[in-house]
């Protein structure tokens, strides 16, 4: 079996460069033998048999996607940064990189994600609050100054906008000399869950469907290891849904996506291998290792025998996994490292390609420095020190858990039916069917909480009174930092290059050509998200949601 390569086993570097590029120390001739316990019992690689029949790496993937999970490669840890200024985030990164984070994850603040500029009316009081505010081009470059996109890997949590900052990340690349082929990373640009559980969208359906195909058939074409689609459940579970519905809405949504980029064009095995998934990991430990099991072999099932694909990568679930959210407390904080502990517990041993643990201050404010590097030492020690890596889907064949994984998707698939029943995704949502189905779980979550009858320690069971404790707050200057790069970028650009390409994109807008190309070229001359969006937005229009939502 291959002995699994340790990023963090190689020694303290002299820079930041040093420590995350440096090929990995060779294992010792003592590591290279077979996996032991500390008292010496061999481990086998699997154990336990699962019902279906199916081996690690194998169809239907329930046991795992690799043949050898993490006794091959650990997970990436993949932590989420993002506030402020770009160069406030770019020393996040820094920071984080040299901790020993695998990985980048930005998040952008509103007015990105709905893609107004930072000086817009509504905009101005939500610059840098939630995420890094990106305008232009030239955010894009202070965000990743002197790291070099060609030996990263980098996900985008944007979704509305996601057309807009992919075009920003290759147009950036191809300033550092980085073909767009040799680009890696995700873009979430999974707009469907926006309109179910999250709030940020700004197009109507139709249009933003477009917008995410469009993005699709680029990346096949130009960006061939980018991850086109993040299809989300996690802010579906955020949003106060079950882990039955956010196995069920989140694959109802990918079966849109799939079937929107076959309505499209592309053939199935053309952009399906490129597709992954986001799922939330909650506290019950069991459940959310059976969900994770589930939604692979149901994924398999889904494009092998309802798609046709017939490459096997195409079968493949492969997803990241952050640790929940919503189940974070502002009382008694230290608690939250152990909910993050035991989440983060649950997506390795469901068997998650990539991590974020979130950091124990985050129902108060965003994440300090010295939490942000306890959350990825909370995956560090479980990678390195528990030995729950070092056998491949450890549970698997465990009755309970073997049952879970079957009842979990009798449910999630008889929660499909209806959704189809109701005419798809895109018409559940529109006639409210999705978000009510949500609001209905968290309110009776809710409910039970305040009733008691759901404890969450430190909230309804062992309370105490205790100080406010010290919370981070991104610097004040960031904003004006934020305003005065706009100011200057439309100070110094070519106005009339600006417009000129403004202009054809719309004309695309009105057509049926890929948006991709005339994007990027409107992004390339500094054209800033708010001007791209309102370009469009004279085209498409804005989103109205039903009423009641």
């Amino acid at each position: 079996m291959t002995r699994r390569t340790r990023e963090s086993e190689t020694q303290p570097a002299a820079s930041w460069k040093e420590e995350v590029w440096r090929p990995a120390a060779a294992a010792s001739p003592e590591r290279a033998s077979p996996f032991r316990t500390p008292s010496g019992l061999e481990l086998a690689p699997l154990y336990g048999d699962a019902p279906d029949g199916g081996l690690p790496g194998c169809y239907p993937y329930t046991r795992g996607i690799h043949p050898t999970m993490y006794r091959g490669r650990f997970w990436t840890m993949r932590q989420y940064a993002g506030f402020g200024s770009a160069a406030d985030t770019n020393q996040r990164f820094r920071v984080l990189l040299a901790s020993g984070q695998t990985g980048l994850s930005t998040a952008f603040d509103l007015p990105t994600q709905i893609g107004y500029d930072s000086d817009h009316p509504l905009a101005e009081p939500e610059i840098g609050k939630v995420g890094v505010s990106i305008n232009s081009l030239a955010d894009m470059e202070r965000l990743f100054a002197e790291i070099p996109l060609g030996e990263v890997s980098t996900s985008m949590t944007i979704n509305a906008t996601a057309p807009i900052l992919l075009a920003m990340y290759v147009a950036l690349g191809a300033k550092q000399g980085v073909p767009s082929a040799q680009l890696r990373g995700t873009v979430q640009n999974d707009i469907l869950k926006e309109y179910a559980a999250r709030g940020n969208y700004r197009f109507p359906v139709a249009a933003s469907l477009r917008l995410t195909t469009d993005l699709m058939a680029f990346c096949a074409e130009r960006v061939p290891q980018w991850n086109t689609i993040s299809i989300s459940g996690y802010h579906i579970r955020e949003a106060g849904s079950t882990a039955v519905q956010e196995l069920g809405f989140t694959l109802a949504n990918a079966r849109t996506y799939v079937k929107a980029a076959i309505a499209a064009g592309l053939a199935v095995d053309s952009f399906a291998p490129r597709l992954s998934f986001f799922f939330n990991a909650h506290n019950h430990l069991f459940e959310e290792v059976a969900k994770f099991r589930a939604a692979r072999r149901m994924w398999a099932r889904m494009m092998k025998e309802e798609f046709g694909a017939k490459d096997e990568r195409s079968w493949t679930l492969r997803f990241h996994t952050q640790t929940a959210g919503s189940t974070l407390t502002s009382q008694q904080p230290d608690n939250n490292v152990v909910r993050v502990t035991i989440q983060a517990l649950a997506a390795i041993l469901g068997g998650t390609q990539s991590l974020h643990t979130n950091s124990r201050d985050e129902a108060l404010s965003l994440p300090s420095e010295a939490s942000a590097r306890l959350a990825l030492r909370t995956q560090q020690v479980l990678a390195n020190e528990s030995g729950v890596a070092d056998v491949v889907d450890p549970l698997g064949g465990s009755p309970l858990i073997e049952s879970l994984t079957d009842e979990l998707e009798r449910q999630a698939l008889a929660l499909m039916a209806e959704v189809e029943r109701r005419g798809g995704a895109v018409s559940a949502i529109e006639a409210g069917f999705v978000q009510r189905e949500i609001h209905l779980s968290a309110l009776a979550a809710q409910r039970a909480i305040e009733s008691g009858a759901s404890a969450v320690v430190g909230v309804n069971q062992y309370r105490l009174n205790e100080p406010d404790p010290e919370l981070f707050k991104p610097s004040d200057r960031a904003r004006d930092e934020v305003l005065a790069t706009l100011a200057r970028v439309r100070a110094e650009r070519d106005g009339a290059r600006v417009e000129g390409r403004l202009r054809a994109l719309e004309e695309a807008a009105r057509g049926r050509d890929n948006l991709l190309p005339p994007i990027l070229s409107a992004v390339e001359s500094y054209a800033t998200i708010g001007e791209l969006c309102g370009c469009l937005e004279r085209v498409f229009g804005r989103y109205k949601p039903p009423e009641g939502f």
